[in-house]
């Protein structure tokens, strides 16, 4: 079975947004980015979820602290991994990305379109799962730009803050490759009916295809998962 980076995660994001744009147009851009915010709302829920068993506040700290995902050797491999700069950490903590897994991946199937919609929404919207009263903005994307900004307002960390995830919190990317493809498939299906449905059976055969059939069951597999819960 090949294994799950984040290279997979946005070769299923990025057949999605083909997909969905060549069949319904301008609806098929509208309806990837619904199913972007909807799915990175959820993890973003995860996340306060562990926030408040644990006691924490529903701020930046806690934000870094209970992120899902840590940087995979596979992505590291092939093309580098994540590069990036922090301009500031107070009040706004800003910081530039030059490189990034996902950029890359949509680059390397012509889909940097499909990066720019993805990561304007994005982040936004896991913020917004977490806390709806905190602003993360990301005013340019690497996927058009020489980098990607993103800024989290009025983060008031320190120079020199440490953020450590816990590792039971840590999800790794075969979970959030089933996550992106259920919430996706089942929108899909919801908003464009038998149509939408086809859709995403065809990115599920084509996963195969590229990816090998164990890899597919376990995507098949996630569809039973409760991705709302911890």
């Amino acid at each position: 079975m090949r294994t799950f980076s984040e290279l997979t995660h946005a070769w299923i994001v990025g057949v999605f947004y083909r997909e969905l744009k060549k069949a319904f147009k301008e609806r098929g851009v509208r309806a990837f980015v619904h199913m972007t915010m909807v799915y990175a709302e959820q993890r973003g829920s995860r996340m306060a979820q562990r926030a408040i068993r644990d006691g924490k506040p529903l701020d930046f700290a806690s934000y870094r602290t209970y992120g899902e995902w840590q940087s995979t050797e596979t992505a590291s491999e092939i093309m580098g991994g994540f590069q990036s700069r922090v301009l500031s950490v107070s009040p706004d903590h800003e910081e530039h990305i030059d490189r990034c897994p996902w950029a890359w991946q949509f680059d390397q199937m012509g889909l940097r379109e499909c990066g720019v919609v993805y990561c304007t929404h994005l982040d936004r919207a896991i913020a917004r799962g977490f806390n709806p009263y905190i602003t993360f903005d990301v005013p340019q994307s690497v996927n058009d730009h020489d980098c990607c900004i993103q800024i989290m307002r009025e983060a008031g960390f320190e120079e020199g803050q440490v953020f450590t995830k816990d590792p039971a919190n840590i999800r790794d990317f075969e979970y959030h490759c089933g996550h992106v493809y259920k919430v996706f498939a089942l929108l899909s299906g919801s908003v464009f009916g038998p149509e939408g449905k086809a859709i995403a059976d065809k990115v599920l055969e084509m996963f195969r295809a590229e990816y090998g059939p164990a890899t597919a069951r376990v995507l098949e597999k996630h569809m039973e998962t409760d991705f709302l819960t911890i």
